[in-house]
């Protein structure tokens, strides 16, 4: 088994193209040799010739063939997902000495949950930027189910938010920096906005603002309203952004379910009001996702310390 990785890897090293890979990521994504070869602007028999290369190389059949073309195996789409993260390595690579050229001081892509948006990823942005500041920053917002994805591909450097509690685990690593609660809120105008120890059966009549259905943080309201008696909502609004979220509940007497870090500045300012009743499920730790491959740039670990700087001065 030793002699063998030994054997591929040597012949990784010495025999493997760009060009392969990319030709290998294009026939996963075009389900067709044709398509891809066209892509890159060589001939179908030319990009034959290059997988069957790549399968010698690596000692595995990497297509399948079907009435519609080809499908990766399983050995397919592991080589396509790591061609997929070195692409996107050398992107990174290239955009970050761009930075440096541009007298910016590395470069930080961070994808944003819902929970980490408002306070705690201004905050460590603010100390960063103290530090470093030139660093150029990008922010991606989104949920696990499109955040994770694109972490394992190379695409963005960390996420921070709710961590995952199961998916990813043996690829990525978490570092928690608080655990979370969730808050129902209201608009003040809102009837039940001041209301002593309020019963779910009083909260019922009205219509919710919930996070969308792949999150973890919804599928435990879905399993609470189950409970509940099978409660369904008269009305339910799927958003995973904030400032509509905000605005809805000051406009209509919707209940939203919102984790605490994101609506606590707004609470303690008066815009909107957290309703007297103990939410009985969402609580969860806040963290930092990243790739266990050491991938992380100076500037990307300088941005982790400031995370947590944030969180303890929370």
């Amino acid at each position: 088994m030793i002699a063998r990785h030994s054997r591929i890897v040597d012949r990784a090293l010495t025999r493997l193209k760009l060009r392969q890979l990319r030709l290998l990521v294009a026939v996963g994504d075009h389900g067709n040799i044709q398509s891809a070869a066209r892509e890159l602007g060589i001939s179908q028999p030319a990009a034959t010739k290059m997988i069957q290369d790549l399968e010698l190389d690596f000692e595995v059949k990497l297509f399948s063939r079907t009435n519609r073309g080809v499908i990766p195996t399983v050995f397919g789409q592991t080589l396509i997902r790591h061609g997929k993260l070195i692409f996107a390595q050398v992107s990174n690579a290239a955009q970050e000495l761009d930075d440096l050229n541009e007298g910016n001081s590395g470069r930080v892509v961070v994808g944003t949950l819902l929970a980490a948006s408002t306070s705690l990823l201004p905050a460590a942005i603010d100390s960063l930027l103290t530090e470093r500041p030139k660093v150029a920053i990008k922010i991606n917002e989104g949920t696990n189910e499109v955040l994770m994805p694109a972490l394992l591909s190379g695409e963005i450097d960390m996420v921070v938010g709710r961590l995952p509690s199961h998916r990813h685990r043996d690829k990525i690593t978490q570092e928690i920096l608080f655990e979370d609660r969730v808050l129902a809120v209201v608009g003040n105008q809102h009837p039940l906005a001041g209301k002593a120890a309020l019963s779910f059966d009083q909260i019922k009549p009205f219509g919710w603002i919930l996070p969308p259905l792949e999150t973890t943080l919804r599928r435990q309201i879905n399993q609470f309203f189950v409970n509940e008696g099978q409660y369904q909502p008269q009305l339910a609004i799927e958003s995973v952004s904030y400032l509509p979220t905000r605005s809805l509940l000051q406009m209509r007497d919707l209940i939203g379910l919102m984790p605490a870090e994101v609506v606590s500045q707004d609470i303690e300012n008066g815009n909107l009001s957290r309703l007297d009743w103990a939410v009985p499920f969402g609580r969860g730790p806040i963290g930092i996702s990243y790739r266990t491959d050491g991938s992380l740039s100076p500037a990307g670990l300088a941005f982790r310390q400031a995370l947590h700087t944030a969180a303890a001065q929370r």
